[in-house]
């Protein structure tokens, strides 16, 4: 069995504003010039994008918004939320390739194909069910979740974040979803965006107790997640999980012009490495947040190294 999948191509890359925006289609060369420069690709199976079928955004979104996002698709004008996310030319088919992909490679986790999983140009968390937040057109983490709930009958999947910003399209969306164990670390809501994610939300009705959320003061580094981190994974261990999904967004890293965390690359690469340990053995990891292109291509890197070693 292959370790380790990694998903590359131009097809996955056109998800991005434009090269001035923070989310911009460069990110994608940045990662990959990294990729071949450790060669990393001799010790992973590198794989091309798969273009989903539009029924995967129907997963999680709602039609109305999947028919708005397919108008603005078209024109490229406007925003497809109150100013955050503009709309580009092809935004839903770029949205059905991340969609495609991220489920491809569950697909092929549950196979026992690879062992680990790893989509460079992926984990929208903020998107919500009837609408895009954050950069984020759709929101992949929650499509896969119903994905491997209604295609592979999963009922214990572990959702893991430690990009700068909460997971809230995918908190929300879950809430009260007892089949998903949540643990989000991030800077802390009063001081960034979304907003969310205060310790004291932990899941309703009978998913009470089934998320733990753990805001960081701005300036967090490694030695306060090292502390932090080992209630979390016991927390995880807890359950029996059939699955996890790690987002690991780099904007969590020191310097990214975003965010005010002051993580370096050795967290992700030891949180991946942590995960991958796991009992289930399927790891898949989506890469989120990042805008600093050396932050993103170092960490994002280090987790792959991580997984393949």
């Amino acid at each position: 069995m292959t370790q380790t999948c990694v998903y590359l191509g131009p097809e996955l890359a056109r998800y991005g504003f434009g090269d001035e925006h923070p989310f911009g289609t460069d990110r994608m060369g940045a990662f990959q010039e990294e990729f071949e420069r450790r060669g990393l690709d001799k010790h992973c199976q590198v794989l091309p994008p798969m273009k989903g079928d539009p029924e995967l955004l129907g997963l999680f979104h709602a039609p109305d918004y999947l028919q708005l996002l397919a108008e603005r698709s078209k024109s490229g004008e406007g925003y497809l939320d109150g100013g955050d996310t503009p709309a580009f030319r092809g935004v839903f088919e770029a949205s059905l390739t991340v969609a495609g992909t991220v489920c491809d490679a569950a697909d092929r986790l549950i196979a026992g194909e690879c062992a680990r999983a790893f989509v460079p140009i992926a984990g929208l968390h903020h998107a919500r069910r009837d609408g895009a937040a954050g950069f984020c057109a759709v929101n992949d983490c929650g499509i896969v979740i119903e994905y491997l709930k209604k295609q592979h009958h999963l009922t214990r999947i572990a959702y893991v974040d430690i990009d700068a910003h909460h997971g809230d399209g995918v908190f929300y969306a879950f809430e009260e979803d007892a089949a998903v164990i949540f643990v989000d670390f991030h800077e802390d809501g009063r001081y960034l965006y979304p907003g969310t994610g205060a310790a004291t939300e932990t899941g309703r009705g009978a998913a009470k107790g089934r998320k733990l959320n753990i805001p960081l003061p701005p300036e967090a580094d490694d030695v306060l997640f090292t502390r932090l981190w080992p209630a979390a994974e016991h927390f995880l261990k807890s359950f029996d999980i059939e699955f996890c999904i790690l987002q690991a967004g780099a904007d969590s890293i020191g310097g990214d012009p975003i965010t005010h965390l002051n993580l370096s690359p050795r967290t992700h690469a030891a949180v991946a490495r942590a995960l991958s340990s796991l009992p289930c053995q399927r790891l898949l990891v989506l890469r989120g947040g990042g805008y600093n292109r050396h932050n993103l291509a170092q960490a994002w890197n280090d987790v792959v190294q991580a997984l393949s070693a």
